[in-house]
């Protein structure tokens, strides 16, 4: 038979027990929050990279880089970091920039560059769209150049007019 005090000394111990692993037990009831850090790019954005772009049109195109080389400014550093409240996963990734004489030269990192990034902007063309000639949509080319609707001269200039 059990006596009082080794009763309470059981007690006490299960109470301790639960207390110290309650933190754990109740820990998907506490809300923790995601921690997003860095520059988040989305795959259309490294897309529109191209070798020889100045360093203006890649700040346009992606934002101002979490990290410059401090003792030149020909790498650039875009970095993003993202941890997860719920189930504490982290994402990490980077994309490193390197440019010669103000303009890309290469790039390198976590994001696949697309398949037109070695060709420069100004060799590089849009893509061509093939729509038949009488389709309803497109208007038609007029070959003369007489506007539609003639202007009105207003009663001032009229009166102007009249008065030479």
């Amino acid at each position: 038979m059990i006596n009082k005090k080794q009763s309470l000394t059981l007690i006490s111990a299960v109470a301790l027990s639960l207390s110290l692993s309650g933190c754990g037990v109740f820990d998907y009831l506490v809300y923790k929050p995601d921690v997003p850090q860095g520059n988040y790019m989305e795959k259309q954005q490294v897309d529109k990279l191209r070798i020889d772009m100045t360093k203006e049109q890649a700040e346009y195109i992606l934002g101002r880089p979490v990290l410059r080389d401090s003792f030149s400014d020909d790498t650039w550093y875009y970095v993003y970091h993202f941890k997860s409240g719920r189930d504490a996963s982290i994402i990490h990734k980077e994309l490193i920039i390197h440019f010669n004489e103000d303009k890309i030269s290469r790039v390198e990192g976590d994001y696949e560059l697309s398949a037109d990034f070695n060709v420069p902007l100004d060799q590089s063309s849009l893509p061509s769209l093939n729509e038949p000639e009488d389709d309803p949509l497109l208007p038609e080319q007029r070959p003369d150049s007489k506007p539609l609707v003639e202007e009105q001269r207003g009663l001032n200039e009229s009166k102007i007019n009249d008065q030479e």
